[in-house]
């Protein structure tokens, strides 16, 4: 009868014991995050760390989104901003189309390193009499330096506010990086050229 008793205890400790381990395994799952990263999507938002701030950024994956960037806005939070990937490392020069504010520019190479910052500054609108090809030309374009596969757009000012210069990386992980850039949309017309 003892013998008895002490394997019934000992069945309802195995239980007990299986069922704490199986409690605190998801506990440490969800602590831990192993959830696996979002696939970027154009038009989403990434959350990016620069400096000491976090910024939500808008996703400019496709050749159209690229193209149309912040122009047409009039404002931008302290904490927004538009992040561009394309598929390759390329010399970029973005320009001022239709833009009503001022922007701060970095590109980025692969792995985050930034070829150049600009802080670019609204240009006055095409005129009624003007002509697209004259607007065009009177735009001037911003360069990357050197081979930049991305792209970040913030307040303007904001780059020299976090104290971020050429030859400063931009904390974003380089598989994250490497997913954007396979997530962009390949059309060869676009990279190299203006926005």
């Amino acid at each position: 009868m003892a013998s008895q008793k002490v394997r019934v205890a000992t069945d309802q400790l195995d239980r007990n014991s299986r069922s704490l381990l199986i409690t605190s395994a998801a506990i440490a799952i969800a602590i831990s995050g192993c959830t696996e990263p979002s696939n970027p999507v154009d038009g989403g938002v990434e959350e990016v760390r620069i400096g000491e701030m976090t910024f939500n950024l808008e996703l400019a994956l496709s050749t159209e989104r690229r193209r149309q960037g912040l122009g047409g806005r009039e404002m931008l939070p302290a904490d927004g901003g538009m992040l561009f990937a394309f598929p390759r490392a390329a010399q970029q020069r973005f320009w001022m189309y239709d833009c009503l504010m001022d922007i701060d520019i970095a590109y980025l190479d692969p792995i985050g390193y930034i070829t150049a910052i600009h802080t670019m500054p609204k240009e006055a609108p095409r005129g009624v009499d003007e002509l697209e090809v004259d607007y065009q030309n009177r735009l001037p374009g911003y360069p990357s330096r050197y081979p930049a596969q991305f792209v970040i757009e913030l307040a303007p000012g904001m780059f020299e506010t976090l104290g971020l210069e050429a030859g400063d990386r931009i904390d974003i992980p380089t598989d994250r990086l490497e997913l954007l850039g396979k997530q962009s949309e390949n059309d060869a017309e676009d990279l190299g050229s203006y926005r």
